[in-house]
């Protein structure tokens, strides 16, 4: 809070000066009308050059999140399938607390978990894209169905081998195929939000759909069987049935990937990835799957258990995940050149915008720069200083030897006027501050107490009135140097023990007040009273060692702020200060307490 305010004097601009300034006026509009045209007609022209470019920036940026995240979506569906080879191994094991069939479950578990909270919270969307966000009540379906699977095989597998009935099996599994088909629907959701938001996206859309159905259905056939398998019992006709259609499912889907695959052009590890799954899945591990329906329809003697079928037939299926994360990958790289070259061609355009826009700005500003400006600037630059305004130091122009010499000899006068203004708030400093103790003096309180009170702040204001007790004395018994060491001394105790906010100043001789913004009377008393007793808690140790006790009666008023209210203040405040003197001295009395109050 400042306590001082300089007060300038408002001069008048004269005619001559008017008249300058409204042509000054004009020329700077004249030149920024002709400046803005120039630069709105560049922007245009350069607007339509971007526009484009940008369009097909902003798409392909979009396009690649889009498809990022439906590979999020189609990594969640190969997730929950996955989870399907370790829970029917655990269904064909007896009972344990611990097994590495248990372990691999809770671990895929974890891994469905994660994806499907994935699903149910994506990460928000980068700045400036959209995002097709799944509908919750899909997703939650989802994973109700799979809680509810999860509960059959759990149930299952906390039974003996010989109480889990064949039904009971297939059961379990095919629950585990509804939690995989209850995802189905949000596939097909993802891929028609995809088609409407860019027809270039159905075409890899479904074909990442098809490739992850390979791995379904790969899954699938082995799981159809795994019923039978576990109860030792001759395969029935359904799962025959089932696997059979699964099988004839597997064989469609992969003449149809034959042409898919190679979508964007060759791609030497996507291709490697067809012959594995041709070779592996295709060639081992549907030989496999016949020779375990071959067995089970003669007798309920397999040559495997449900794990070890497990352990061996689902490493035939890495390929056809390999297979579908290398055509995604293919996808995603091709997308993400789409939005790479996009960016270049939008960079391109930005650069040559940006080009003629340099272009025509330099001619502008060299232009203006080369005696226009220059002189408006010293004009405002003479105007300033005669006004009294401050100004930073003023930038020489770089052309112009003329031009120099003028903006030289204006730092010099600023420099002389600096000079002179520093003097004056010296002067001014000394007028209004006590050479003795540095505090305010009585003309700068008066001058901050006849403020108007800001709207915004404190009403009230309290004034606390000190006077040393018998200073007289002091001064005849150790002289004026000693009297003005004592006077110093408590102006830095006050100094240090009141809030630099309050106006703090020595009102004359040996007496003191305090301005305190906001205060009442008994904030202002409390005040008052706890620098009485600092005062008189440690006697003042002047220069010749001498320890001199000190103490001080103070008078305390609140009222109003601003010029017409002061007299009245100070008053009231002198008469308490008074009544402390003639009720004992070393004490603090308020204006509205009795006059036969006593001090505590």
């Amino acid at each position: 809070m400042a306590f001082w305010r300089r007060l300038r004097p408002a001069g008048n601009t004269g005619a001559s000066h008017s008249l300058a300034a409204g042509r000054s006026q004009s020329l700077k509009r004249k030149l920024s009308a002709a400046t803005t045209v120039a630069a709105l007609c560049t922007v245009g022209l350069a607007a339509l050059l971007m526009a484009r470019s940008y369009g097909d920036f902003a798409a392909a940026r979009q396009n690649l999140h889009d498809i990022s995240e439906y590979r999020v979506l189609l990594d969640a569906a190969n997730v929950l399938s996955a989870e399907r080879g370790p829970a029917n191994s655990v269904l064909g094991e007896a009972p344990a607390e611990k097994s590495a069939a248990r372990d691999r479950l809770r671990e895929f578990r974890a891994r469905s978990d994660a994806a499907l909270t994935r699903l149910l919270m994506p990460p928000p969307a980068p700045a400036g894209l959209h995002q097709h966000r799944l509908p919750p009540l899909m997703v939650e379906r989802v994973r109700d169905r799979l809680r509810r699977a999860r509960a059959e095989v759990d149930a299952l597998a906390a039974r003996q081998r010989e109480d889990r009935q064949m039904d009971e099996l297939q059961h379990a599994i095919e629950g585990m195929f509804e939690a995989v088909d209850a995802l189905q629907p949000l596939v097909g959701w993802q891929v028609r939000q995809l088609s409407a938001c860019h027809p270039g996206l159905a075409a890899p859309a479904l074909a990442g759909k098809m490739f992850g159905d390979l791995r379904e259905y790969g899954g699938r056939a082995a799981s159809q069987i795994m019923a039978p398998i576990a109860a030792h019992q001759p395969i029935p006709i359904r799962s025959l049935a089932d696997t059979s259609r699964s099988r004839g499912r597997l064989l469609e889907l992969w003449e149809l990937a034959g042409p898919a695959y190679n979508m964007y052009g060759e791609a030497p590890r996507l291709e490697q990835a067809h012959a594995d799954a041709s070779h592996e899945f295709f060639g081992h591990g549907l030989s496999m799957v016949d020779s375990m329906v071959a067995q089970g329809r003669l007798s309920g003697h397999y040559s495997m258990t449900p794990t070890e079928f497990t352990n061996r037939y689902v490493p035939t299926l890495e390929p056809l995940e390999r297979l579908r994360s290398a055509f995604l990958d293919e996808v995603i790289a091709h997308f993400e050149a789409d939005r790479t070259r996009a960016l270049r061609l939008l960079a391109i355009a930005g650069g040559a915008t940006a080009l003629i826009l340099l272009v025509l700005g330099y001619l502008l500003v060299f232009a203006q720069r080369s005696v226009f400006l220059p002189l408006l600037h010293a004009r405002d630059a003479v105007i300033a200083l005669a006004e009294g305004r401050g100004r930073p130091g003023l930038a020489t122009p770089a052309t112009g030897r003329e031009m120099r010499r003028l903006f030289d000899a204006l730092d010099i006068l600023r420099r002389k006027l600096r000079e002179r203004a520093s003097l004056t708030e010296q002067l001014e400093h000394q007028a209004r501050t006590d050479s003795l103790t540095g505090l305010l003096n009585r003309r700068a309180l008066e001058h901050i107490a006849a403020q108007p009170a800001d709207p915004a702040g404190p009403a009230t204001v309290s004034l606390i009135l000190m006077d040393v007790d018998r200073f007289k004395q002091i001064n005849d018994r150790h002289g004026h140097p000693a009297g003005d060491e004592v006077l110093r001394a408590l102006a830095d105790l006050m100094r240090d023990f009141l809030n630099p906010a309050f106006a703090l100043a020595r009102f004359g001789g040996e007496e003191f007040a305090v301005l305190v913004p906001g205060a009442g009377t008994d904030e202002a008393a409390s005040m008052a009273q706890a620098l009485r007793t600092a005062i008189c808690a440690e006697p003042i140790r002047l220069a010749d060692g001498t320890r001199l006790p000190v103490t001080a009666s103070f008078g305390v008023a609140t009222g109003r702020s601003g010029v017409i209210h002061w007299p009245r203040l100070f008053a009231a405040a002198d008469a308490a200060l008074y009544r402390a003197k003639t009720d004992g001295r070393n004490c603090v009395r308020r204006a509205d307490e009795p006059a036969e109050a006593v001090d505590d």
